[in-house]
Parts: structure tokens; C-alpha cells; sequence
């Protein structure tokens, strides 16, 4: 049973020195610090470079025995005077 969990993104070498960003991956805690899932974001780095804060994505959960419990998909997406009935969803 989780009351409280804690999310921390785990930071590659490479991101931290080259300043390019590389697919996420979180570890989700609970309120004892012990990991309790795992998540790894899924996408292009065309998106990551060109759509960052709109690009599409797929978030992988999966528990410490690696199995997947929870799969977020979020599709490209575009929010402007011309397409304002294309927002964001999750």
C-alpha cells in the first residue's frame, strides 16, 4: 500500500555535461525511500529537440521485478490560435 510516493529523475552523464536531453527515466519511491517502480519515457530525439515541452511521449512504469504496470501515452499535440482544439492529453 503506497500513501506517498516520491519521484526522482535519474540524470545521465552525458545529458549533465553535453547539455542534450536524453529519454527520462524516474525512479518512484515510496515514503521509506525504497524504490518501488521504475519509469522510462519513450521517444525520438526529434522530439525531444524540436517539441520538447508539446512533444509526444510514452511513459513505461514497471515494478522492481520488471514487470510493466502502467503505460501513459501522450500524443503530439499542438495549442495555437490556428489549432486551439488540439491540446494537450494524457
Amino acid at each position: 500500500q503506497l500513501d506517498q510516493i516520491i519521484i526522482h529523475q535519474q540524470v545521465e552523464l552525458l545529458e549533465a555535461i553535453l547539455g542534450t536531453e536524453t529519454s527520462s527515466k524516474y525512479e518512484i519511491k515510496n515514503h521509506l525511500g525504497q524504490r518501488v517502480y521504475f519509469a522510462v519515457e519513450e521517444n525520438g530525439c526529434f522530439d525531444r529537440r524540436l517539441c520538447s515541452p508539446i512533444r509526444s511521449l510514452t511513459i513505461r512504469i514497471a515494478d522492481n521485478a520488471g514487470r510493466e504496470v502502467i503505460r501513459v501515452i501522450r500524443p503530439l499535440r499542438c495549442n495555437s490560435c490556428f489549432c486551439p482544439c488540439f491540446l494537450q492529453e494524457v
